[in-house]
């Protein structure tokens, strides 16, 4: 049985930090831990999508979320997923107050930067897991 970490982000669609989340989760999972890991859609999460619910009940998830509402962490957990940890996008752009991270369709310099630590922390999580 395939027991990868799921790593979820928020769909974020149309703002900056959504855009941070999913690069972050892409960059962790493909390029930092790819044999550890595997990203799911909370698309087809939120759907209910049968296939998708069978690969993260009972598995460690970890979700990346963009803004205050959770809803990956929400949504992972109400499916079935253990919520390992729950990173939250704005924590770290806290840490770097007056930086511009870009649009919602495209990161700039600072926002690529802080991305890149946000897949860090995903990557250590997912390796202390496994």
């Amino acid at each position: 049985m395939d027991r990868k970490v799921k790593v979820v982000p928020c769909s974020g669609i149309g703002k900056v930090y959504g855009l941070m989340a999913r690069e972050a989760v892409l960059e962790a999972v493909f390029d930092l831990c790819p044999e550890k890991s595997e990203t799911v859609c909370l698309g087809y999460i939120v759907t209910g999508d049968k296939e998708v619910k069978e690969r993260i009940e009972g598995f460690d998830c970890i979700t990346v979320d963009g803004c205050p509402k959770m809803c990956a962490a929400k949504n992972v957990s109400m499916a079935g997923g253990i919520v390992i940890e729950e990173i939250k996008v704005l924590e770290t752009v806290k840490e770097h107050k007056g930086k511009k991270f870009g649009s919602p369709t495209q990161l700039d310099a600072d926002g690529e930067a802080v991305t890149s630590e946000i897949a860090a922390k995903i990557a250590r999580k997912i390796n202390e897991i496994n």
